[in-house]
């Protein structure tokens, strides 16, 4: 354990556990210090876990003892502590999007490089073997040449579940920032980087009621668009149709689609890291299911961190920053494209990242 990669963690909220239950243990890295704005969460945290120390959020940044700083604040402070963690020299791996807008986005990625550091990006779920099985399939030609496709995100709202979920609704919050970047993530994988948006959008409720915990029943304001629609124009020609929402109750959408000219491929929530993928093959009569042939093999949640901090010259982390301010600069020209009514190019673009193999739980 001497030489395991030091882990600071900061931003002790709901995510979190699935993190640190992934990384506390694992050979490869040892989580040594931890930090909330609330200092008696981050003490109860670090009494849970021998060697951890709890820190405030400034002296974890600039901490002898950490290597990387895994960011899981509100996407607000994104930004913020990506460039206080990198302005000490160290390597940030944060939860998604990569800032809450784009200029700070390019900002942290700018201040990685001239610092000579790494920047890594949620989501990882599309490291498992449900997104990965399906590249796969695409790339074996299992569907032919990739046309278009289709990804839905419909849900009535996290403010049901999450007890302190005012930041959903904020900038850098709603069901694109939130919850788009699992699909769009997936689609790079599967499709490419894209060219152009076009989008539109809309809130036609001003407030939401929060379901659960201690402020129970309290309204909070909704300051983002609710319901994002839109199209994507890949770099290859394919076309997808995406749609976000916080507005809806249920859904029977697969969530993404991709059709080829000869099969189609139901590709399982990429929210999650494995799932069914099933092929509906040119004159076939019913779908099959594909075994799992390619992912992390029983994946979660700080598998990108551990693929970042492993990554070396040879391979570039997999969850990349380059990957993830793509895919922020997707969502936000599809906003763009809704406030102006027009269709946005992209600046940015982005190699799809190193497939990865079917690799067994023990070896990720």
């Amino acid at each position: 354990m001497g030489d395991a990669h030091r882990i600071g963690v900061v931003g002790l909220g709901v995510i979190s556990r699935a993190y640190l239950d992934t990384l506390v243990g694992h050979p490869a890295v040892r989580v040594t210090a931890v930090a909330d704005l609330d200092a008696s969460r981050s003490a109860a945290v670090a009494a849970e876990l021998p060697g951890v120390e709890a820190l405030p959020v400034g002296e974890l940044l600039g901490s002898p003892e950490v290597d990387t700083v895994l960011n899981l604040t509100v996407p607000a402070a994104h930004a913020e502590i990506a460039l206080g963690a990198i302005g000490h020299g160290k390597h940030v791996y944060g939860e998604k999007p990569l800032a809450a807008t784009l200029p700070e986005a390019r900002a942290v990625m700018e201040a990685a490089a001239q610092a000579g550091v790494g920047v890594g990006c949620a989501p990882d779920t599309v490291l498992g073997t449900g997104i990965q099985t399906a590249r796969a399939a695409v790339e074996a030609g299992r569907i032919g040449r990739p046309l278009a496709a289709s990804a839905v995100m419909v849900t009535p709202g996290h403010e049901r579940w999450h007890p302190h979920p005012d930041f959903y609704y904020t900038v850098g919050g709603g069901p694109l920032l939130d919850m788009g970047p699992y699909y769009l993530a997936s689609l790079v994988h599967l499709l490419g980087p894209v060219r152009s948006v076009i989008g539109a959008a809309g809130r036609l409720r001003t407030e939401r009621v929060i379901g659960s915990g201690p402020r129970e029943g309290e309204r909070i304001p909704v300051e983002v668009d609710s319901h994002v629609s839109g199209v994507l124009e890949h770099v290859s020609g394919a076309l997808t149709t995406i749609t976000t929402s916080f507005d809806g109750v249920a859904t029977t959408a697969t969530p993404i689609e991709v059709h080829g000219e000869t099969g189609t491929l139901a590709v399982p929530d990429p929210n999650h890291f494995a799932g069914d993928v099933r092929l509906f093959a040119l004159g076939d009569t019913e779908w099959r299911t594909l075994p799992p042939s390619a992912g992390y093999v029983d994946a979660a949640r700080g598998v990108g961190l551990l693929d970042l901090i492993t990554a070396d010259a040879r391979r570039t982390p997999r969850a990349s920053g380059e990957l993830a301010l793509h895919v922020l600069e997707m969502m936000t020209a599809l906003l763009r494209s809704s406030a102006e009514g027009r269709r946005i190019e992209l600046t940015t673009s982005t190699q799809p990242p190193v497939p990865v193999p079917l690799t067994a739980a023990g070896d990720w």
